[in-house]
């Protein structure tokens, strides 16, 4: 029997996972996912916030993943900025060792189930220079999540590299209508405002979302790419 529908599973953080109304406008990429696909594409986001590569596997939530997730699925799989982490042992990993190990149980895990994984390199925060040049923000895990993804064979879409790329176009300003940042009285939810430069307003959301979107036609992620709405 043929499945009629794919589904894609996504593993992450706080920058990728779904908020609550009560937060809106906050939102992670992948809770605006599914609205660039077609009906034949179910996403199941079960990134939570504040996981780490390592915590999100040692709180079952890997398993729960697996448990479900079935031949021709795909698994999306983005740490890093609580990996980052070194004044917490439950999350901190380290870029070359224990973070590559962690996500190499997402790779074998998926690919035990025949599912399809994908590796998406943490997406940058806003950072700039005094002169208005994007920062990096996640150090050398990036660089060992493609290190990985290339002894893996595993698809890596560079969400790291494309949104610093983003950030820079758009500059210190233009980058303000991406993420939190509001002013009091401007948002019936943050009566204080909010200036979070790691979380994204909706708006933002779906620009990273593209990125990733990007990412998959350029790794030739078929058949999901054949379903990404024109």
């Amino acid at each position: 029997m043929h499945k009629n529908r794919i589904t894609v599973y996504l593993a992450g953080d706080s920058t990728v996972s779904n908020y609550a109304d009560s937060l809106a406008p906050r939102a992670g990429w992948g809770q605006v996912f599914n609205r660039f696909f077609d009906d034949k594409i179910v996403v199941k986001n079960e990134a939570s916030s504040g996981r780490s590569s390592k915590s999100f596997i040692d709180e079952g939530r890997l398993d729960s993943i697996l448990n479900q997730i079935e031949k021709g699925d795909y698994l999306f799989i983005q740490f890093g900025h609580n990996d980052e982490k070194m004044e917490d042992p439950t999350r901190y990993t380290e870029p070359y060792t224990t973070y590559k190990s962690y996500l190499k149980q997402y790779i074998d895990g998926a690919r035990a189930k025949g599912a399809k994984p994908v590796l998406v390199t943490p997406v940058e925060r806003r950072s700039f220079t005094a002169d208005g040049m994007a920062r990096d923000s996640h150090g050398e895990y990036p660089a060992a999540m493609k290190e990985l993804g290339q002894e893996e064979n595993v698809p890596v879409i560079d969400l790291t590299a494309k949104s610093k790329a983003l950030f820079q176009e758009l500059g210190p300003e233009g980058t303000k209508d991406i993420f939190l940042l509001l002013d009091p009285g401007e948002n019936v939810n943050y009566p204080n405002g909010v200036q979070d430069n790691t979380h994204f307003q909706e708006a933002g959301a779906e620009q990273i979302a593209e990125l990733v979107l990007e990412g998959i036609k350029e790794s030739h992620l078929v058949p999901l790419r054949n379903h990404i709405l024109k």
